[in-house]
């Protein structure tokens, strides 16, 4: 009974395509399955696109609270390597955004990042409160959307 039915659907789908391609000129059904695919692709890079950008973010995120972790050991050589590992991933996340609305906060951010990498390298002592701040943009800026 199920083989029966089965095969009844598969031969009404099938009458279905018949007919529609019957009724349409094969130039326009070509169009649309040209303009179906270009859709499709437009939204697979956004997707793409936005999944890189937030990647990167929740890795900068990660070597923050490391850094942080570190300072609080105070091991500020190893901190001060989280916090360059920090402004590489939000260097990505530039990249992976391009030009889209977040970029100039995103540039700011790792700008604060690249200030507190270079305090650290250079001896001076960071306030927590500073990397505590990075943490709570990027943790902004993985809540937008």
């Amino acid at each position: 009974m199920l083989k029966l039915i089965g095969m009844l659907a598969l031969l009404g789908t099938v009458f279905a395509a018949g007919y529609y391609v019957g009724k349409r000129p094969i130039p326009e059904l070509q169009k649309s399955v040209a303009d179906l695919s270009r859709s499709l692709v437009d939204k697979t890079l956004g997707m793409q696109r936005d999944f890189r950008f937030r990647q990167s973010l929740l890795d900068a995120k990660s070597q923050v609270v490391q850094a942080k972790s570190e300072l609080l050991d105070r091991n500020y050589g190893t901190a001060a390597k989280e916090l360059a590992d920090t402004v590489e991933e939000i260097q990505k996340a530039v990249e992976a955004e391009g030009s889209g609305g977040k970029a100039a906060r995103v540039k700011s951010l790792a700008a604060k990042a690249r200030d507190a990498h270079l305090e650290l390298t250079l001896g001076k002592a960071i306030p927590r409160a500073r990397l505590d701040e990075i943490q709570q943009e990027l943790d902004a800026l993985l809540k937008e959307d």
